[in-house]
């Protein structure tokens, strides 16, 4: 099974770059581990030629959790919702593109502390990515909750 991490996130906004730091910490697994900046759609093409069969998308999220909690956001897409940072163009359509060449996609959300400008993460949020970058390889996505996310 070909397997794809997307880290969506700026590495400057500290709780906001929490995608990029999983990535990177998959660099030397069995997973494809993609850094995609603040802006998913500049891999989508990276994503059509590999044709992962299971992409993953980890990024910042504001969702009602307390800072650090990991979510398996259940995207559903009657409306657009304001609280996933927006990195361009609208996330609904850059998901849609990548489930389009794939046969499943998990979209995991990390909420941060805020957004203060700086490089490092708050422990809390760091604590949630070194959790997160343990399941992967065991294959226990599962094992993180789901909450309903309106894209």
């Amino acid at each position: 099974m070909k397997r794809m991490l997307l880290g969506v996130g700026n590495r400057l906004l500290r709780g906001g770059g929490v995608g990029p730091v999983v990535a990177r910490a998959l660099a030397d697994s069995d997973w494809i581990a993609v850094d995609c900046g603040g802006a998913l759609e500049n891999v989508a093409g990276i994503v059509s030629r590999e044709r992962p069969d299971l992409p993953v998308i980890v990024d910042a999220a504001n969702m009602n959790q307390a800072s650090g909690a990991s979510r398996r956001l259940l995207a559903g897409r009657q409306r657009l919702h304001a609280d996933l940072p927006r990195h361009g163009l609208p996330l609904s359509f850059v998901v849609a593109h990548i489930e389009s060449a794939a046969r499943k996609t998990v979209l995991i959300g990390i909420k941060p502390v805020g957004l203060p400008f700086g490089e490092e993460l708050p422990p809390v949020v760091e604590a949630a990515a070194r959790a997160l970058n343990e399941l992967p390889c065991r294959n226990d996505l599962d094992e993180i909750p789901q909450q309903e996310f309106h894209l």
